[in-house]
């Protein structure tokens, strides 16, 4: 089998999720984010895109339902011992096999939590499961209970945070010299991804973003690409990925002489990020970080000019994103605790002048000071 992690590192995380599943009196799980099948069991696929779920009992037992074309994938990939397909077919309803399945299971009439929250259930499957087990048991949302467990990192998962760290740095590396008056964003946008597969890493969840002189104010890739002026700025995001674990980064690039404006939104970028540093740890919570960034920006004069969230958490994530559910944001309670791998950017955006400023980096928490996971800087970019 493929496994990234020893088999006792998978028992720990079952036994963490049986535990938490009897605090919540679930008899049950279906799991359908790709992301807690492969944090609980290895699985790794981007079969998701199909109805599959991952049944598992209080018990600790499991039981994939797949179709055939991950039938292997699963086998190689995963710990997970038994394994049910479901038949492709015109009209075909996976939901009425997993209801038999979970008859089988002797689940009728018990309590079970599903992932609905997950791009790996559809709208329309969602409806049709809902469908199928309305009258079978006590149906509850259980979206956000691996998802939570899977804030905090092991030791080994650190590890793999750490190396997606180092290839992010790595591409940086490589993108750097090439970014200069008529350098085309495709040889950069190629630099950054080259050095992350070169260096043993995974494709990224989603597609990295660039974009210079107008679109250098987008947080989100397009298709097409230019030429870098001889005065022009350059917006980047990108991330390392190690056995599916990300570790995000963020800048935005000058060419030529930077104007009073860049400095300007730099200046209030770098103060929000250092001083969200100060609070990215025990005893402040994903909302108290917000906060500080849009205290930092709004006193500036910034308030319309900046986004209404300041990162997220980052760990294991399939297509079509990075980014964990819990994210920096307005009120968000969720504690700060040690061994959280977390992406902080400040990005500030002024569309009346069409400047473009962000910063971005992946740290882990720790009992005290944050540790910044990559071995550059917060300083200004200027070629």
């Amino acid at each position: 089998m493929a496994l990234h992690f020893d088999s006792e590192e998978y028992a720990n995380r079952l036994q963490r999720l049986t535990s938490r599943m009897r605090e919540e009196k679930l008899d049950a799980m279906l799991l359908f984010a790709q992301e807690s099948m492969y944090w609980l069991t290895g699985y790794d696929t981007f079969g998701y895109f199909f109805f599959q779920t991952l049944v598992v009992k209080a018990d600790g037992s499991m039981v994939l339902l797949t179709r055939s074309a991950d039938l292997r994938q699963a086998r190689h990939t995963s710990n997970i011992e038994k394994i049910e397909v479901w038949i492709d077919r015109v009209n075909a309803d996976p939901t009425m096999d997993l209801k038999n399945l979970l008859s089988d299971l002797d689940l009728l009439g018990c309590r079970i939590g599903v992932e609905y929250d997950t791009h790996g259930l559809t709208g329309r499957n969602a409806r049709l499961l809902d469908n199928q087990l309305q009258s079978f048991g006590e149906i509850v949302d259980a979206s956000t209970l691996v998802s939570r467990l899977r804030l905090i990192k092991s030791p080994a998962e650190i590890a793999y945070v750490e190396r997606a760290a180092a290839l992010s740095d790595d591409a940086l590396d490589a993108a750097l010299p090439l970014i200069a008056a008529g350098a085309d964003e495709a040889a950069i946008l190629a630099a950054l991804q080259n050095a992350v597969l070169a260096g043993g890493g995974d494709y990224a969840a989603n597609e990295f973003v660039i974009g210079s002189g107008a679109d250098a104010l987008l947080c989100r890739s397009k298709s097409g690409r230019r030429r870098l002026d001889a005065t022009d700025q350059l917006t980047i995001e990108w991330s390392g990925v190690s056995a599916r674990y990300h570790a995000p980064m963020m800048r935005t690039a000058l060419i030529g002489e930077p104007s009073s404006r860049h400095r300007e939104l730099y200046s209030a970028c770098r103060e929000a990020m250092q001083a969200m540093e100060m609070v990215l740890r025990p005893g402040h919570t994903f909302g108290t970080v917000f906060e500080t960034f849009a205290r930092i920006v709004d006193e500036r004069g910034l308030a319309r000019h900046r986004l209404n969230t300041c990162g997220y958490s980052v760990g294991a994530r399939f297509a079509p994103s990075w980014m964990d559910p819990q994210m920096f944001l307005m009120g968000n309670p969720q504690e700060i605790e040690p061994n959280m791998s977390l992406f902080l950017h400040t990005i500030v955006l002024d569309s009346e002048s069409a400047t473009a400023m962000t910063l971005g980096q992946t740290y882990l928490t720790t009992t005290d000071t944050p540790k910044a996971l990559s071995r550059y800087g917060l300083d200004f970019i200027e070629v």
